[in-house]
């Protein structure tokens, strides 16, 4: 069986900081808005469709990327001055990354929150 994610719905509070952050921090494409949402393309088989609906957070994204994307993005992160951890329940401690299991097996992963409190994880595998 060939499946994979085609797109997802985030719930947002600030729409404008959330488009800002996840273009210039995470590196994504601002591909317009589709009205009730604003995509943004992660990769040309995936977005995330934007909801300025209102939310507390808690959601988990997962983001595998090269070597070379992750060290990017994780210098914009560091850059931006966002706290950051080595694990999911160690966001803030300002270390990693850490080694973390995920679909392909262990993975260097770095943990940080959107402006919406949603919880995000830059990773790349070796090898």
């Amino acid at each position: 069986m060939t499946v994979q994610l085609d797109h997802l719905i985030l719930v947002v509070n600030d729409l404008p900081r959330t488009v800002a952050f996840y273009v210039a921090v995470m590196g994504f494409t601002h591909d317009g808005d589709r009205p009730p949402f604003t995509v943004i393309r992660v990769s040309p088989d995936f977005v995330i469709q934007l909801a300025p609906w209102g939310t507390e957070g808690g959601e988990h994204l997962a983001f595998a990327m090269s070597r070379d994307e992750f060290d990017a993005a994780f210098r914009r992160i560091r850059d931006a001055a966002i706290p950051y951890g080595d694990s999911f329940d160690q966001v803030g401690n300002m270390m990693g990354p850490g080694a973390e299991p995920a679909a392909r097996g262990i993975g260097q992963a770095v943990y940080f929150f959107d402006p919406n409190q949603h919880l995000i994880e830059i990773r790349h595998y070796e090898g």
